[in-house]
């Protein structure tokens, strides 16, 4: 069994039909967790909150127009190197520059298959070093490998239940960053607020009271959340 981190993707399209159909599409398989937003204010005041790991961006959005969208994402620190996919009608090949230019990582047009938008969404993040880290992590005290599902800690085998090795794979491919409990929820539980975030804590209690002298690695962000160090 390989366990892996599902990213979290923002679709922004004002088509509420097609932005549910990508959202259904995604989820079905686990390509992605999908947040949806249908104009482009929205857009900006939800990646202001929470970046997502990935972007997909209509250019005909009211209120604030993708292009000018991408131009925020690119000149702000916070999200200069979110990764952008734009999806919109537009299919000439001035509109694909002037994407391209603009920062998009890709540029897909409508009518598109949804299995190649899961692909170019792997590939994007690929691209970008978004998409899960190496199948086996080696540190002082801590080897994982996750493809086998093995984890020890000074060469001494630990049994972790597939939550908490999913929640450890998941603070160890986004290393050092520091992850939200809503965000873990997204991610390992495969799901939003459908439970509260103390069960987030709980499972990270377990997890490092498993992992002994490695659990330090597991770093307690106070009002935020956890990251996983070196």
């Amino acid at each position: 069994m390989t366990v892996t981190a599902i990213p979290r993707v923002l679709v922004v399209e004002d088509e509420i039909d097609l932005a549910r159909l990508i959202k259904h599409a995604l989820a079905r398989e686990r390509h992605a967790i999908v947040e949806i937003a249908t104009a482009g204010d929205e857009a900006l005041a939800r990646l202001r909150s929470a970046p997502p790991d990935l972007v997909i961006l209509d250019l005909n959005l009211p209120v604030v127009d993708g292009t000018e969208v991408c131009r925020r994402i690119r000149a702000e620190p916070a999200t200069a190197g979110l990764p952008v996919i734009m999806l919109t009608a537009r299919s000439a090949e001035s509109d694909r520059v002037a994407g391209l230019d603009l920062g998009a990582d890709d540029y897909l047009t409508k009518p598109f298959s949804l299995r190649e938008l899961a692909a170019r969404i792997r590939a994007v993040l690929r691209r970008r070093g978004g998409a899960p880290g190496p199948a086996v992590y080696r540190g002082r005290l801590l080897t994982a490998d996750f493809d086998a599902v093995t984890v020890s800690v000074d060469d001494q085998p630990v049994r972790l239940t597939r939550r908490e090795f999913e929640l450890l794979r998941c603070l160890v491919d986004n290393r050092p960053r520091v992850l939200s409990r809503d965000r873990l929820l997204e991610r390992v539980w495969g799901y939003g607020h459908a439970i509260e975030t103390r069960a987030v804590d709980v499972h990270i209690g377990r997890l490092r009271a498993k992992l002994g002298p490695a659990g330090h690695q597991i770093e307690t962000v106070v009002g935020i959340g956890y990251r996983f160090v070196e």
